[in-house]
């Protein structure tokens, strides 16, 4: 039986065309953003969106809750959905929306975007004051509850008092080290350390402002950054959320960085003239490429059971002890 492909993170703008794309690149899970800046109701508004989509397209995906929901779609050559939150505005000031959202079906939380949230900072402050009061205690329900917390746009502090609070292993579902390159939103050293060796896991992203080279980075520059990580922290703990944004128009672009907190349109990071969607590397244009990359990370040298573990293998594991009540 093959290793499942799961891709940890995608905020693509869902079609037909892109299921079928899912398909044709093999591709078993997909964790989708439901939430950026959205309130509790619009959330809600959005999973309505999916189950409508799933109920159209029950052939090529469906809502994805356990681990075995990801053998489940290799089995009958589907997608299983994942829902997550990249902020944790749906939950407001309400610590009892935690439970409700899991049992709604979402699986991972970031406790910030880019701003300081009610939890923790941003990547984007210029001052990281760690967990709040709140925050802490949201940490300690999504532990209790089995909600994975996600610190992929949290500032360094934020992030490394979340790994010590937490009792369960911690994702960065979509990031790269900063050692490769130094974006904002890429991770130090001493964060990957502390992440990998409470158990848990970085899932490499292929958004261009995240890769050395950006738009040009080889698909052999990036393989040989994974295995320079997986030198670091293990193998084990390394996975792939690729960020990929497939055809969303510029605006979706100024709602994920600005949404309603400014008057000011928020460039992102690498672009000081427009908000727009850089293009992928001609390796990794869509789901249709993740042969490419398997077979480079072959090419770097990595066994075939440590290059299952990294394109789907890892995050399967990782499902299995995090989502749901301990």
């Amino acid at each position: 039986m093959r290793a499942p492909v799961i891709d940890n993170l995608q905020y693509a703008n869902w079609s037909e065309k892109i299921f079928r794309q899912m398909r044709s690149g093999g591709v078993d899970a997909v964790h989708v953003t439901i939430a950026y800046h959205e309130s509790f109701r619009e959330m809600v508004s959005n999973l309505e969106v999916w189950n409508r989509r799933f109920e159209a397209l029950p052939h090529l995906i469906f809502r994805g809750s356990t681990a075995d929901d990801v053998e489940l779609a290799r089995d009958t050559n589907r997608t299983a959905i994942f829902f997550g939150f990249q902020n944790p505005s749906p939950i407001g000031d309400d610590i009892g929306l935690v439970e409700i959202v899991y049992q709604l079906g979402v699986r991972f939380m970031q406790l910030t975007y880019n701003n300081q949230s009610l939890l923790a900072t941003g990547c984007y402050e210029e001052d990281d004051t760690g967990l709040t009061r709140m925050g802490r205690a949201v940490v300690t329900e999504m532990n209790r509850v089995g909600l994975v917390i996600d610190m992929s746009h949290s500032a360094e502090r934020s992030t490394l008092e979340a790994i010590e609070h937490s009792t369960r292993p911690v994702a960065i579902t979509h990031a790269n080290p900063d050692w490769w390159h130094p974006a904002l939103r890429n991770k130090s050293d001493t964060v990957l350390r502390a992440l990998t060796n409470a158990g848990g896991m970085l899932g490499f992203s292929l958004y261009p402002h995240h890769l050395a080279g950006g738009t040009n980075c080889t698909l052999s520059q990036f393989c040989e950054m994974i295995a320079e990580a997986a030198s670091r922290y293990g193998a084990e703990n390394l996975g792939l959320g690729s960020d990929l944004c497939q055809d969303q128009p510029d605006s979706v672009v100024e709602w994920m960085r600005a949404g309603r907190w400014t008057k000011n349109v928020e460039y992102g990071e690498g672009s000081a003239t427009a908000p727009g969607f850089p293009p992928m590397p001609d390796w990794f244009k869509d789901n249709r490429d993740w042969d490419n990359i398997r077979d480079g990370l072959r090419d770097t040298g990595f066994s075939r059971d440590e290059t299952d573990g990294i394109m789907g293998g890892n995050w399967l594991r990782f499902y299995r002890h995090s989502f749901g009540p301990k």
